[in-house]
């Protein structure tokens, strides 16, 4: 899709960030996480109302999707994840992060920071809300030459980890419920799917350069709002790979314009959905499909519908797969309908008993869904809901991102009901944390490291949380070279699946010390660091002997010499390049290359002179 102003877009993106502090938010519990559970707790949602009476609307989906939620509980978590015990008063740590990321968004930090109940509707917390506070507000950053607008900056706490969903069941663990998160909310003033992308990477270097942020998949993840002309408001959570924010950002703004097509020709062909929803379990009582047989069958029936249920909206998507995910939503595998039989097993006969059973003509399309007869129940009508929408446009709602750059219908859009005050944590005055320091961005450090590396390794070494040892070892050796060792190597290794994250800064000091000491070859530090992920707990000692040394140089050179006395005798000085390659076989990556060419070039001089009577 190339179009220059892209239909009136507008993009806001919510980026949310762990801090790596020592405690979580509300407890004194470790914010790493936790292998062998001690129990498990099962909870269901029930609905509540607002302070003002009112209910909010994804809430109200959630509760009737009927699911149990069984989170497991483990000896590095306390009564406070399990809301069995109040919370504690918000950690001073990673307030002072939160402050910290303002002033370097130019924001305005509120007086008192008060903490809030939003409401939680997937069973991601066991309270049913997330507690939030909100530090700053309206800030800046430059992107591309363009202004883009931040509006908040709240401190919050991280939802529980999401292990395994079955029908009607979810399990999540409890050790990630409550790790400090910053959550950072542009305006709408993004206006392509690119600047979406580089203000989510200019966000996500900002707050690295704090290095005071968890680094690894599943830390940080983007949630996106976009909207077209015409069109509405979709948030779409889950972004995890800022590579895909553009793609996600294109192929939402393809499926408004799909919707509105579709909405335009549905108005014209005056459609019409009808309530009712039909029980056709008998037509399929000796079907062939396996997913209906044996099953509760029941049916809806779209007037004028033919043709659009199949009508792709996105990338391998239609407004079939719409329908689809709400199905999921409410526990059932999906759903059926006409533009696409007959096929999975369902014959053309079946279909035609379909069509016939709810009344349909050959301009309509019958929609099918299979399974518990209440949950099947609910999920046609909130399908029903969603059908008479598309004569209407674009519904407000929360998708969640696929891999591929398509989403997927999770919810409606949560309203202003779902924010309430919190009584249990007092307020914070913030004055007392005023006085931060704003650190040197790592745009602005590897500026400076391209002085001394190519451009992309120079942003590689600044972006590393062990760019305090390229600074202190690149005057004593070649920064190429330290380069290598804390970034260039431990990227080829992980790709040959070795567990490069157990390499601590200590490690990387060992070898980097080594190598200016002369005590292994520069070469060698590909093979040290190999040896450190096994034996993390070497000594300089062990590490030289597991190596190689200059000395097992010299014995092996002597007696490759001896054993190639005829090669020297018959080539003379011309030996040493076949001669080098034995050599560099054995020490490659041990000792210097240029070491060895000396210490060969010599022997193989000594013996030449020592043969000559010989050949005289």
């Amino acid at each position: 899709m190339s179009q220059e102003n892209w239909y009136g877009l507008k993009v806001g993106i919510e980026i949310h960030q762990q801090l790596d502090t020592e405690e979580k938010l509300f407890c004194r519990c470790p914010t790493e996480s936790s292998e062998d559970a001690r129990l498990e707790i099962k909870r269901y949602l029930r609905l509540k109302r607002s302070e003002m009476g009112e209910e909010d609307r994804a809430a109200k989906e959630e509760v009737e999707r009927k699911k149990k939620f069984l989170y497991k509980y483990y000896d590095s978590t306390c009564l406070v994840e399990a809301d069995e015990e109040p919370p504690t008063e918000i950690n001073r740590e990673a307030l002072r992060i939160a402050i910290q990321v303002a002033k370097m968004l130019k924001m305005t930090i509120l007086d008192e920071i008060h903490v809030m109940r939003k409401i939680v509707i997937d069973g991601s917390n066991t309270t049913g809300f997330q507690r939030t506070a909100l530090v700053a507000l309206d800030g800046e950053i430059e992107v591309k030459g363009e202004k883009i607008g931040i509006a908040t900056l709240c401190l919050e706490e991280e939802a529980c980890r999401k292990v395994e969903e079955g029908e009607g069941v979810t399990v999540y663990s409890l050790d990630r419920l409550g790790i400090p998160l910053i959550e950072i909310g542009t305006k709408a003033d993004i206006k392509t799917p690119e600047i979406a992308k580089e203000t989510a990477k200019k966000i996500g270097m900002i707050l690295r350069s704090t290095r005071k942020v968890k680094r690894g998949i599943g830390t940080i993840r983007q949630d996106v709002n976009i909207s077209i002309k015409g069109g509405a408001r979709v948030e779409i959570k889950g972004v995890q790979e800022l590579d895909l924010i553009d793609k996600v950002v294109e192929y939402e703004v393809l499926r408004q314009l799909n919707l509105l097509k579709i909405r335009e020709e549905l108005q014209k062909r005056n459609a019409q959905v009808l309530e009712k929803i039909f029980d056709v379990t008998e037509i399929f009582t000796n079907t062939k499909s396996k997913i209906l047989r044996g099953k509760t069958v029941k049916a809806i029936l779209l007037k004028n519908f033919a043709g659009i249920v199949g009508t792709e909206i996105q990338p391998g998507r239609r407004l079939g797969s719409e329908f689809a995910d709400i199905a999921r939503a409410f526990g059932l595998g999906g759903i059926f309908h006409t533009d696409e039989l007959p096929a999975y097993g369902i014959t053309s006969e079946e279909v035609e008993m379909l069509k016939k059973a709810v009344g349909a003509n050959e301009s309509d399309a019958v929609v099918i869904a299979a399974g518990d007869p209440h949950r099947a129940e609910r999920a046609l009508r909130r399908i029903i809901e969603r059908a008479k929408y598309c004569s209407i446009g674009v519904p407000e709602e929360t998708r969640k991102a696929n891999e591929d750059g398509t989403t997927s219908y999770l919810r409606p859009l949560p309203g202003s009901a779902r924010m309430y005050p919190e009584t249990d944590v007092p307020p914070v005055l913030s004055y007392e944390f005023l006085d931060v320091e704003i650190p040197e961005l790592i745009e602005e450090r590897a500026k400076r490291y391209a002085k001394l590396l190519p451009e992309d390794l120079a942003f590689e070494i600044a972006d590393s949380k062990h760019y305090r040892l390229f600074e202190e070892f690149s005057s004593s050796i070649q920064p190429t070279i330290v380069a290598r060792v804390l970034h260039v190597i431990p990227t080829e290794l992980r790709r040959e699946n070795l567990n490069v994250d157990s390499l601590k800064e200590e490690h990387f000091r060992m070898v980097l010390e080594m190598i200016r000491n002369g005590e292994i070859a520069k070469e060698g530090a590909d093979n040290a660091l190999r040896i450190l992920i096994e034996k993390p707990f070497a000594s300089k000692k062990e590490l030289k002997e597991l190596i190689g040394s200059k000395k097992d140089l010299d014995s092996f050179i002597q007696k490759l010499i001896e054993e190639k006395r005829d090669l020297i005798a018959e080539k003379g000085e011309s030996a040493f390049k076949p001669l080098m390659g034995l050599v560099m076989s054995e020490f490659r990556g041990k000792v210097d290359g240029k070491i060895i060419a000396e210490k060969l070039r010599d022997a193989i001089l000594r013996k030449v002179k020592e043969l000559r009577p010989q050949n005289s």
